[in-house]
């Protein structure tokens, strides 16, 4: 099992982010959250994001184009840049960047010393 963890940030529910994103948007946003690394990047093939959240890939394509258009108090939650392959200069992969305010970190799990949980 892997030890990294996401955390989320219990204002994203207080202030009214998610009630105001949407189910759909929230889930696409958790599923790219899966994929972060520690500079809040990620680049997840398309089929791959389908697959974690059980839809076509046509479908996870409009999820995440309505998750990039989706602002909160002005801001977007995520930054997106195609990256071009050397070698035949096509685009290969898309970088996702998460922004402020996005609710989310990621962090290497330790072990509790005390026992406690």
């Amino acid at each position: 099992m892997s030890e990294v963890f996401i955390k989320m940030y219990v204002d994203a529910i207080h202030s009214g982010l998610i009630a105001d994103m949407g189910a759909e948007r929230w889930q696409t946003l958790c599923v790219l959250a899966a994929f972060m690394n520690e500079k809040g990047e990620c680049y997840p093939s398309q089929d791959l994001i389908a697959q974690r959240l059980g839809v076509s890939r046509e479908a996870a394509n409009r999820r995440i184009k309505r998750l990039y258009d989706y602002r909160w108090n002005g801001e977007r939650l995520i930054e997106k840049q195609r990256v071009k392959s050397e070698k035949d200069k096509r685009f290969s992969k898309t970088i996702y960047r998460f922004r402020e305010p996005c609710p989310f970190s990621i962090f290497k799990g330790e072990q509790p010393t005390n026992g406690a949980m």
